[in-house]
């Protein structure tokens, strides 16, 4: 019978060992677990930081170049609109020195003809009137040919609507149909640019 009381002890004793034993383990555990999760939240604390100062230091570079394109696009915008402005006003001296210099170049003709009407009025020979004209017509020609400005060939050429401008058409024979067999006003152009259609009459 005591040999059976001191067996329940044993077992009473083991049993409140392991009772303390795993609340230690328990504890331990718990302990372990808090450190765990501490240690995790610090790190995510950590690593929510730092993307935030990267993500700020992108946009402070992006923010850098916007403001540098913006002052490269002014400057650029500026700098376009002085050149259109020059390029006009170039334009627009080059209109008046090129009108300026057929002006002074038609200045000698004027006083050509200013000559030849006063001479009109005091030439005992028509002659030396019409010498005279003739000499004020081959500076005009020639001035006209300085300037890159040509008669237009008419007669006995075939009708071109590009240099000519029909006025009349007469009866002709077969082989003056569509040819050019009077002109009634000289045609003109200026380089490949007609400055004046000659008008003309066509056989039909």
């Amino acid at each position: 019978m005591a040999e059976d009381n001191n067996i329940e002890e044993q077992k009473v004793e083991n049993a409140e060992e392991q009772t303390v034993e795993n609340a230690a383990e328990a504890t331990a555990a718990d302990n372990a677990a808090s450190e765990a999760t501490e240690a995790t939240a610090a790190e995510a604390e950590t690593a929510t930081a730092e993307p935030v100062d990267e993500r700020d230091a992108r946009i402070a570079e992006l923010e850098a170049q916007v403001a540098a394109q913006k002052d490269q696009y002014l400057r650029l915008y500026a700098e376009f609109d002085n050149y259109k402005k020059r390029t006009l006003k170039e334009k627009a001296e080059l209109i008046q020195t090129a009108g300026k210099n057929v002006l002074e170049q038609m200045l000698p003709l004027i006083d050509d003809v200013e000559r030849a009407m006063a001479s009109v009025k005091t030439a005992e020979s028509v002659d030396g009137v019409k010498e005279g004209v003739d000499l004020i017509y081959n500076k005009f020609v020639k001035f006209l040919d300085s300037n890159n400005v040509k008669e237009i060939e008419t007669v006995g050429l075939p009708f071109n609507t590009d240099f000519h401008e029909a006025v009349a058409q007469v009866p002709m024979g077969e082989d003056k149909k569509g040819v050019v067999i009077d002109c009634t006003q000289k045609g003109y152009v200026m380089g490949e640019k007609v400055v004046r259609f000659a008008k003309v009459v066509i056989g039909a």
